[in-house]
């Protein structure tokens, strides 16, 4: 299958209420290759939908109606029917705090409002990758052995990350919600790959890198951080990588992007 035909195939659910805004995006999505386009201008009617008409993927206005983005990814989120929904916000938000429930809910990406057909391409590109399970290629691994500790105090983010290693066939995955329930599991078993946080309360994504690399026993272990604060400047983060992260990726995150940082080096 192309990826053209691929595109052709994915349904979407535009969720937004200004008539404007969905010719803009549909017309976007419609050069982009998507033809079936579902709409809804509330929470309420895209979580009516959602239950007769599963999409591919959500695309989200912030603020709606009857509340906001946040609000319809915490109803998708606790709905076990549809808790692995793909979801896309496109807002002119800007503030850092509004957006990082979203950040932490495993959202495939937040495109500003002017958006580039560039960075939807990507998008939908990035949902096509969750739908098609294509087993990572590693030379030094099976990636159906491979055993991999996701530490992260969302349980979304959780999810998605699991979600997203599934995909390549990753599915040896014990979760940890700090860096201390992280170093007890590490004692108790072996792992191949550490996937953390960075803000964590009780022991963060840098304490606990730290504890692992002067750890004997666990310093070979490769560790990818995945932060919200990737995108920014933020000094902490850029001494990361001298405290022993093999890897930084950026919440949201694209599959293929966390695809390529595994096999750089985990090979």
């Amino acid at each position: 299958m192309s990826t053209y035909a691929a595109i052709n195939d994915l349904s979407f659910l535009l969720v937004e209420p200004s008539d404007t805004q969905k010719k803009i995006i549909t017309k976007a999505l419609e050069d982009a290759g998507i033809k079936q386009i579902e709409y809804a201008n509330s929470i309420q009617e895209a979580m009516d939908l959602l239950a007769s008409f599963p999409p591919d993927l959500v695309i989200s206005s912030m603020y709606l109606p009857d509340g906001t983005a946040n609000e319809l990814i915490d109803k998708i989120r606790a709905n076990p029917d549809t808790e692995n929904q793909c979801f896309m916000l496109i807002s002119s938000e800007r503030n850092r705090e509004n957006l990082e429930h979203l950040r932490q809910s495993g959202v495939l990406a937040i495109l500003p409002k002017p958006f580039s057909q560039k960075n939807l391409v990507r998008a939908i590109h990035a949902t096509l990758d969750l739908i098609v399970e294509e087993e990572i290629d590693l030379e030094l691994f099976d990636p159906r052995t491979l055993r991999v500790l996701i530490t992260d105090d969302s349980l979304m983010a959780r999810k998605h990350i699991s979600k997203t290693l599934n995909t390549m066939g990753i599915e040896d995955i014990q979760f940890a919600e700090n860096g201390k329930e992280a170093i007890l599991l590490l004692n108790e078993m072996e792992f191949d790959l550490i996937v953390t946080d960075y803000n964590m309360p009780e022991m963060d994504g840098l304490e606990l890198t730290e504890a692992v690399r002067l750890d004997p026993s666990l310093a070979h272990i490769p560790i990818l951080m995945v932060s919200s604060n990737a995108d920014t400047e933020n000094s902490q983060l850029s001494n990361i990588a001298q405290e022993g992260v093999d890897a930084i990726c950026g919440k949201p995150f694209e599959p293929s992007t966390v695809r390529k940082l595994l096999a750089k080096i985990l090979d």
